[in-house]
């Protein structure tokens, strides 16, 4: 085998790991609606690709519960009922608080200084209104959080939950009152974490989770 068989390889994995990064954002910002059949053909013209690296990318969604695979009807976006997200919320919410009390007590200086220029990040992300790149900060911030709490635990069951509402957390910001609000929400809970004052920070923890739902039921974003 040559060096050029091996490499041949990693094109595809690599093409269609590009391709569910696209459709996912395409998800997100809701232009491909929960309940509609996912268009291979269009999508397959709109990246300039052939089917493989389309069927593979929606695998991957598949696997990360962003689309569902039904037999004979090809990939379908999933829908989250509000039945659902009423369930998971509250006990991600618990967990984030949890999460919180621990982080005031357990984060290094250090950490609390990045998740700091983060939160400046995302006040800036949310200035230019630049969606994609404020989610990103968003979910970078929880996940210092999580981490700073030094609870395995707790990271581990809220991984569970968590990408079962991944598109919903980002569909909660879409109102522009929301948005603006959810950024407040975030510097005040990094102005808690830099006093080290638990309780605060795991009040404001689970509240900006309940935010989130009610953001969500209000705007009707997952029916």
């Amino acid at each position: 085998m040559s060096l050029l068989d091996l490499k041949n390889p990693l094109v595809r994995p690599a093409l269609s790991a590009e391709i569910s990064d696209r459709m996912r954002q395409m998800i997100m910002e809701g232009e491909l609606k929960p309940g509609e059949k996912v268009p291979e053909k269009a999508l397959t013209e709109r990246f300039g690709v052939s089917r493989t690296p389309v069927r593979e990318a929606v695998k991957i969604l598949a696997h990360e519960g962003f689309v569902v695979l039904v037999q004979n009807r090809g990939a379908i976006v999933a829908r989250h009922t509000a039945d659902e997200l009423r369930e998971l919320f509250p006990v991600i919410a618990a967990l984030e608080g949890a999460a919180g009390e621990l982080a005031a007590r357990h984060a290094s200086d250090k950490a609390i200084a990045a998740l700091g220029a983060q939160c400046i990040a995302l006040r800036e992300a949310y200035e230019s209104a630049d969606r994609p790149t404020y989610f990103t900060i968003n979910q970078q911030i929880h996940a210092g959080i999580l981490e700073a709490a030094g609870n395995p635990t707790i990271v581990r069951h809220h991984a569970t939950l968590a990408n079962r509402v991944y598109r919903a957390r980002y569909q909660a910001n879409l109102s522009t009152e929301r948005w603006r609000t959810a950024t407040e929400e975030h510097e005040a809970i990094q102005a808690a974490l830099a006093a080290r004052d638990g309780k605060r920070l795991g009040e404001l923890m689970r509240e900006h989770l309940m935010h989130k739902l009610e953001a969500l039921t209000r705007y009707r974003l997952s029916d």
